[in-house]
Order: structure tokens, then C-alpha cells, then sequence
């Protein structure tokens, strides 16, 4: 029997240990392998003879016993493969104890040498085709082409930026050294988003708060130069508070940034974390679309969850959600990262935000053509994660286990720690195998929600929430050429609570007069009598 792609597995001399050679043999199936397996203690011999009869591409043999004996059955096994011609003609994989490595690193025949002590993505390297020659080739550089090297693994990003930029640099070097983290989120301090190309406007006693000092161009190539190795991630960065046009090109000319994060109307007045005005906030916004567009850089808009983080119903979420793909596929952007942040706000039940994860999914689905590819990124919500660090590890699992039945192209990995402090480079790491085990465990025949009837129920009712919300928008500006773009329609649909969230209350360009409350497990709209309304009775008492 021959097969385009086969592999063989076995446990060779005495060793019966066969339970790890069996999930290797697993999960090459799932990358489209067929597989042979041997079982315990096969002897050199007809392994070799197995070889021959089946001509497979690659092989995992098992040994976890004696010293000595390995290194008589490895050169037993070399001896034998050159005699039959097939030495160097196939991929040899060894799974064996770490005191074992060195004696195989000896014999010389294996391509991987497994312990136990690698990460996940090594071993997932050696089940994959594709060359590996070159650090680009083996870790590809664009975001696309790493989506589709890690197949049907999603890659990891993680948020990472210390006090000073020395710290930063050698963590950096650190975390891409440990080969776990495939997008590192440079997260730089306010002073730096909001007056990098501003100097003489930051306060120098703020220096380092919530992030990296970034000053100047050098700070980002260096750290650009420090990830540089190990498995070679990628980079990105906060976009700017301020200066946002500004801000792509410099993160694209040093750091070959991943893609671009940009509100449509946040970082303004809204938030306070810039100065600006809701329009000129919205009117800038879409100028850094166009520019990271322009620059061939894919694009999230991190629009949807900000509304969700301040309490606002889930239909102003999903409406939103749909807002933000499509001013970014107006804005010309050929990939999109569509980020759904779970657990937010918290106490919602899980079946709850999977309801409004998949009616967010299915709205911007219409969207999505030859010429705009949209990329699911999940992640945990950061205000629901405990200040007691073993609970957080657990509430990571969970969110990355639920978040999995969205099927994610990228997983943010929301360090376990940041409730109390920023992530360390062991914390990041840390956080990364937690994930790791999760999808190891989970990432193959999970259940299927599709026949879940609340579920259904609720994403049904929200997508039609969401349409309404749209319509109210759309109504507002139909003067407008397109009203889903119009800087000054959206502010106004703002202005007007269309758009609203409880924590806005008092801002001077948002209504802020709706109210929400979890109500067991799903968050609902309510009047001033806290009973229960619709969105239809919401909108009609603003007047539309």
C-alpha cells in the first residue's frame, strides 16, 4: 500500500509506553495524514520492513527506557535504514525522555526530537509540509500567510509592554525565544499615544504609565530588532490617540506592524483619552483606515467591545460590530480582523455571548466578498478576570474554551495577571501555554451550538435589534450619500442615543440615558422603573 501522505507510528524494542506516539499520530490526521499504528514494543526489524512496505512520508518511533539500550536501538535503526536504502529518505520523529536526547543527537537520524519540554508549535512544525529553511519561510511575516501556516490552529497574540524601553526590548527577546506567541501587541504609555509626535505636550511624571515610553523611531526598531528570533513574531501597536495617519506610517516603516487597530469613534472625547472632538475623532479615524488600507496593512476596528466595556446594550454592540467592518471595507482594507471580546460586560452567561458573538459574525457576513476577507480574533474580557491570579488562570481556560466555538483564526491572549499588573515576559509566556493546553485538549470535535435553541433564539433577536439600530441610523442621514460613513451622522447618532451606554452619562457628545442590567445571565434593556424593554421601545422613546 502506498499513500500520498502516510505516517507510521511504533514504540521500538522493550518500551510499551505508546500513549504519546498515538495523539502524534492524532493530530497528523487532522492535517491530513493517514496513519499506521504499530503499537508497543516493535522490534527494528519489521518497523524497517513496515517502511518499506509502505513507503510513508514520516515516522515516529517511541523509546522511554534505559540509556544504554537506546543507544544500541538507534544505531540499530540507523544501521538498518541505510542498508535498505532509505536513510535521509524520509522524516524520522523521536519521542523519548529528556536524559535520552543527547544519545539520539549522537545517532543522528531524527529530524525532531520530542521530550516533552517543547512547545506546542514545535511539534506542530514537524507535522507540517511546508519548508523550513529560512526563519520567513518557517514563520511567515504578513498576516495572512501566518493564519494560514498554523492551520487549523489559530496563532496568539499577546499584549506586552513594560515601564522602560530596556525592559521592553529584552522581553521581547525573551517571548519570541520561547516560540509561543505569534503577534506581540506593542502597548505603548498614554503619554506616547496621545503626544508622540506631540513631545513638549507630555507630562513627564506620567512616563511609562500603562505601558512602554516609546519617544522616538529608534525605541520601536530596536524592538523591532529584538523579536528577530526565536519564531520570529509578528509586531503591532496601539494606533494613536492622536496623530493616528502619523502613527501608521511610523508603525509600518519600523516595525512592519500586523495590522492596524483603529476606532471609528473612540479615542476622543467620548473616552477621554484624547481631546478631540466626536467628529474630528470619527473624520481622523477613517483617514487612518484609508492610510493603513493604502499601505496594504489589514485592519481591525476596535469599536464594538468599547461600547459593550461601558455597559451598552448588545444590540448597540452587534449595530456597532457591523458599523466598524464596514467602514473598514469602505475604507478600502483587503483583510479584516473582526475581534470579539467574551465576557463583556461581566456576569454575562456564556450562552448569552455566544448569542451575540454569532449574530455579530452572521450581520458582518454580508460583507465579506472576493476583495474583503474578514479574520475572527476571540478574546477574554479583561474586567471579568479576578485579581487572584490561580482563579484568573482558571477564567483564561474558560474564556479561550468558549471563545474556541467560534472557530478563531487569532486568540488574544489576555495575560492572567493583567487585572493586578502588566504581563511579565514569563507571565506572557505563561499565559500562552494555558491557551496551548486548551487547544489541545478542545481545538477537535467540540459540540456543535448550531442546534442550541436559546442561542438561536437570541442571536435571531439581536441581529433584528441590530438591523433596527441601523435602520435609525441610516434614517438619520438620508440626506447623505451613505449615511454608515457620514462623520457627522454617526456623531449625531450618538449625540442622540441611538448609539448609547450607561457610562456615558454626563459626556458632553453622548446621551448616555440608557440602562442595562445582567438579568439572569443576559444583559437587558431597561427603563427607569427597570423593567424590562425592547430595542424597538427604546428607539421609539428617542423619537424614532
Amino acid at each position: 500500500m502506498t499513500s500520498q501522505k502516510l505516517i507510521i507510528g511504533a514504540s521500538i524494542g522493550n518500551c510499551v509506553h505508546v500513549a504519546g506516539i498515538y495523539r502524534f499520530l492524532s493530530l497528523a490526521e487532522e492535517y491530513g495524514y493517514k496513519s499506521i499504528f504499530l503499537g508497543p514494543a516493535v522490534p527494528i526489524e519489521k518497523l524497517v520492513q513496515e517502511i518499506v512496505n509502505h513507503k510513508p512520508q514520516k515516522v515516529i518511533v517511541g523509546y522511554r527506557l534505559s540509556e544504554d539500550a537506546a543507544r544500541s536501538l538507534f544505531r540499530e535503526l540507523r544501521d538498518a535504514l541505510k542498508a535498505k536504502g532509505l536513510e535521509g529518505k524520509l522524516e524520522l520523529i523521536l519521542s523519548c525522555t529528556p536524559s535520552l536526547k543527547s544519545i539520539a543527537e549522537e545517532i543522528g537520524i531524527f529530524n525532531f526530537i520530542f521530550t516533552g519540554e517543547e512547545t506546542f508549535q514545535e511539534i506542530l512544525e514537524s507535522i507540517s509540509d511546508r519548508p523550513r529553511t529560512t526563519p520567513e519561510e518557517r514563520y511567515p511575516q504578513n498576516l495572512p500567510e501566518r493564519i494560514a501556516s498554523r492551520k487549523p490552529f489559530p496563532i496568539l497574540r499577546h499584549h506586552f509592554g513594560l515601564p522602560t524601553v530596556e525592559e521592553t526590548v529584552q522581553g521581547v527577546s525573551r517571548i519570541a525565544e520561547a516560540k509561543v506567541i505569534d503577534v506581540i501587541s506593542l502597548g505603548p504609555d498614554q503619554n506616547a499615544q496621545e503626544f508622540f509626535f506631540r513631545p513638549e505636550q507630555m507630562i513627564p511624571e506620567r512616563s511609562g504609565a500603562g505601558g512602554v515610553p516609546l519617544r522616538n523611531k529608534e525605541d520601536l526598531e530596536q524592538i523591532y530588532k529584538a523579536s528577530r528570533r526565536g519564531n520570529y513574531p509578528l509586531l503591532r501597536c496601539y494606533s494613536g490617540t492622536n496623530d493616528l495617519v502619523k502613527w501608521a506610517h511610523l508603525l509600518k516603516e519600523t516595525i512592519n506592524i500586523a495590522w492596524g487597530a483603529v476606532p471609528l469613534t473612540w479615542y476622543s472625547v467620548l473616552d477621554g483619552r484624547s481631546k478631540r472632538s466626536l467628529e474630528e475623532a470619527i473624520r481622523e479615524n477613517q483617514e487612518a483606515m484609508k492610510t493603513y488600507a493604502s499601505l496594504g496593512v489589514p485592519l481591525e476596528v476596535n469599536e464594538s467591545h468599547q461600547w459593550s466595556l461601558r455597559d451598552a446594550p448588545d444590540s448597540v454592540a452587534v449595530a456597532s460590530f457591523y458599523l466598524a467592518a464596514y467602514n473598514a471595507k469602505k475604507a478600502g482594507a483587503r483583510f479584516y480582523v473582526a475581534q470579539y471580546m467574551l465576557n463583556t460586560p461581566p456576569g454575562i452567561s456564556p450562552v448569552a455571548d455566544l448569542a451575540k458573538m454569532l449574530a455579530k459574525r452572521e450581520l458582518i457576513a454580508e460583507l465579506i466578498d472576493d476583495e474583503f476577507t474578514v479574520f475572527t480574533q476571540v478574546r477574554g474580557g479583561l474586567a471579568h478576570f479576578s485579581a487572584d491570579l490561580n482563579l484568573a488562570k482558571g477564567q483564561l481556560g474558560a474564556s479561550t474554551a468558549l471563545g474556541l466555538f467560534l472557530e478563531p483564526d487569532i486568540i488574544h491572549v489576555v495575560g492572567f495577571c493583567e487585572a493586578v499588573h502588566l504581563a511579565r515576559p514569563e507571565e506572557v509566556i505563561e499565559s500562552a501555554q494555558i491557551v496551548n493546553g486548551v487547544l489541545k485538549d478542545l481545538l477537535f470535535g467540540l459540540p456543535s451550538i448550531e442546534g442550541d435553541a436559546f442561542i438561536k433564539e437570541r442571536k435571531e433577536e439581536l441581529k433584528e435589534e441590530g438591523r433596527l439600530i441601523l435602520e435609525a441610523i441610516r434614517k438619520l442621514g438620508e440626506k447623505e450619500e451613505d449615511p454608515f460613513t457620514s462623520p457627522r451622522v454617526i456623531a449625531e447618532a450618538v449625540r442622540r442615543g441611538i448609539l448609547d451606554a450607561p457610562h456615558l452619562l454626563g459626556n458632553p457628545e453622548a446621551l448616555g440615558k440608557t440602562q442595562t442590567r445582567v438579568i439572569k445571565g443576559v444583559l437587558r434593556c431597561v427603563n427607569e422603573k427597570g423593567e424590562v424593554i425592547t430595542e424597538k421601545e427604546r428607539l421609539r422613546a428617542l423619537g424614532f
